[in-house]
């Protein structure tokens, strides 16, 4: 059976708590959770999605990052062992990044807060120890990378004889760093009886082949991208900037400390993060007001009055609560999140740049989202500008530059002689430069110059590239094969242009493959695949081929951390 969904977005905004979560089958415990962290309905992956999980059934879903994927399995996983035996573990959740196995596990932590369900992360980088506590303790719920689930299965310390349920989040990325044998492997040690959910954002032959041989006739589910309308997107300039995801709040505000924005909307995905952000940039001296599903028709009339008048700069609201208010042009919109589908992100940015007048549209994205930009930019027919969140020194520079501006305003008005009285006086006992230097430290403050500030950590960034592209899997061939041949030249006898080589201290005598050495440098180096060449095996040692930028990053990450489970030597090869 197969259900084709286009997200919609014009749904009518539900008052208090969204009843669309309720009709999905979901049971008071975990509405309360969804309602207490703001969520406000369904998106399109979860409407179609979390009925047949309930239901037991195995499901094959193609939905892209960022749609809501992780409460699509996650809430019906929770209510399946409320409901059953709490065998440990009863759900193995695989995924392809420790980045993303982090996530994942806060997540299903924050859904099941009132089951008191026990999660674990497990991802390479980890010290042991730890690990193996909690495994002997017992958990409910895992969530691994295929790599250091396997090394638990190997040590015999992950035991998945009594699992239910089991997840595989981002299958196509797995496959794309090379562990299709190790997810064979990692199935081929879970009861038959499991219930199993693939999600994947595309449907190469590779996933449908795990698909055909792991699940039963499985519900299949495609959130069918909107073809863009001609026109539909508005020519806005459009921004990205990338950062971690613990100093998002700290980048918004910096966005918005660099833009001054006269009116802008910032968008959040639930009425949560909606209220957190509102009340961050109000603690920053931002006039801004929240609007969500949550409040009163009184309220939303206030907060919408205050913003059309100018009493309000900054309007934070979620897509339910925008959707059919008469909100003006504004000269910013600001994605906090990306949205669930792309569709939505067309109707956030629509808010500016009307009527022939300029606009701007700002997205805050954490690195593992930058792949989405591409997808974005497709959809819209327009290109996204990668910049890293502006410096602090960026910031005293726009302040300096704003004062100068403003004195400058002044001068040019006239009608300083009552000041010039107190200029004169001043004179008597200072220096006039002193005197003008002083003053200006008073326009500097006043626009936020003695605010202490914090340096944003920067992140590596790339150019967007397609959502998901063609590349062979990596790691496929046999052990002892050469790996792959790298983008622009053979595997053998000459790299590609702008290419180094690595050299690793363990080959196939301890067990590594090339999907190994790629699990690693992605998950340990954060380091795209695409930027990884050809990868030889050989009996003692290993070569890895890798864009000479990303270098140095490699082999101090991989020189930290142990590759199947033994530190190895790490160092630039010279032929």
């Amino acid at each position: 059976m197969k259900h084709t969904t286009t997200p919609s977005p014009t749904e009518p905004a539900a008052k208090g708590f969204s009843p669309g979560f309720a009709a999905l089958g979901l049971e008071a415990s975990l509405l309360t959770t969804l309602e207490a962290l703001g969520y406000e309905e369904p998106t399109p992956i979860q409407r179609e999605a979390i009925p047949p999980l309930l239901e037991g059934r195995d499901l094959l879903g193609q939905a892209a990052t960022g749609t809501g994927k992780t409460a699509a399995f996650a809430l019906p996983l929770l209510q399946r062992i409320a409901h059953g035996p709490r065998q440990r573990p009863t759900a193995l959740v695989l995924v392809p990044t420790r980045e993303l196995a982090v996530q994942v596990s806060e997540a299903v932590q924050r859904y099941g807060k009132e089951l008191r369900i026990s999660v674990l992360a497990l991802y390479g980088g980890q010290a042991m120890g730890p690990q193996l506590q909690a495994l002997r303790r017992g958990v409910e719920v895992i969530v691994a990378t295929p790599g250091r689930a396997l090394d638990h299965l190997r040590r015999k310390t992950l035991k998945l004889a009594d699992l239910q349920v089991v997840v595989l989040d981002e299958a196509d990325e797995m496959l794309d760093m090379g562990f299709a044998d190790d997810l064979d492997a990692i199935l081929e040690e879970t009861p038959a009886t499991k219930q199993t959910a693939l999600f994947s954002a595309t449907m190469p032959p590779r996933i449908a082949s795990i698909a055909r041989r792991h699940l039963k006739n499985p519900i299949e589910v495609t959130i069918a991208r909107e073809p863009v309308k001609a026109g539909a997107a508005p020519r806005v300039q459009q921004t990205a900037y990338v950062v971690a995801r613990q100093h998002k709040v700290s980048a918004l505000a910096r966005v918005l400390d660099i833009a001054m924005p006269k009116s802008a909307l910032v968008f959040c995905r639930t009425r949560l993060e909606v209220d957190e952000v509102t009340a961050a940039l109000n603690s920053r001296g931002y006039r801004s007001e929240a609007i969500h599903g949550g409040m009163s028709q009184v309220q939303r009339d206030r907060v919408m009055q205050a913003f059309r008048t100018g009493q309000t700069e900054l309007l934070v609201a979620t897509d339910v609560a925008a959707r059919g208010l008469d909100i003006p042009s504004v000269s910013h919109v600001i994605n906090y999140d990306l949205p669930s589908s792309l569709e939505v992100y067309v109707h956030r940015i629509g808010r500016t740049g009307r009527a022939g007048r300029e606009g701007a549209a700002m997205t805050i994205v954490e690195p593992r989202e930058q792949r989405l930009l591409r997808a974005v930019e497709q959809h819209t027919k327009a290109r996204i500008t990668i910049a890293p969140v502006p410096s602090l020194g960026d910031l005293l520079a726009k302040r300096l530059e704003r004062t100068k501006s403003s004195i400058q305003e002044t001068l040019e008005a006239g009608g300083l002689e009552d000041f010039r009285r107190v200029v004169d006086a001043l004179s008597a006992s200072a220096d006039p430069a002193d005197i003008a230097a002083a003053a200006i430290k008073l326009v500097y403050r006043s626009h936020g110059g003695d605010r202490e500030e914090e340096e944003i950590p920067a992140v590596q960034m790339r150019a967007p590239e397609p959502y998901r592209s063609s590349r062979p899997a990596y790691g496929s061939a046999p052990q002892g094969d050469r790996g792959r041949a790298p983008r622009g030249g053979p595997s053998r006898g000459g790299r590609a242009a702008g290419t180094v080589r690595v050299y690793v201290g363990a080959g196939r005598a301890a067990g590594i493959r090339p999907g190994d050495l790629v699990g690693a440098i992605a998950n340990e180096a954060g380091v795209p695949s695409r930027m990884i060449g050809a990868i030889e095996v050989e009996e003692r040692f290993s070569l890895v081929d890798v864009q000479e930028e990303a270098a140095r990053q490699i082999i101090e990450a991989l020189g930290r951390t142990r590759i199947k489970g033994q530190k190895v030597a790490v160092r630039l090869f010279r032929d």
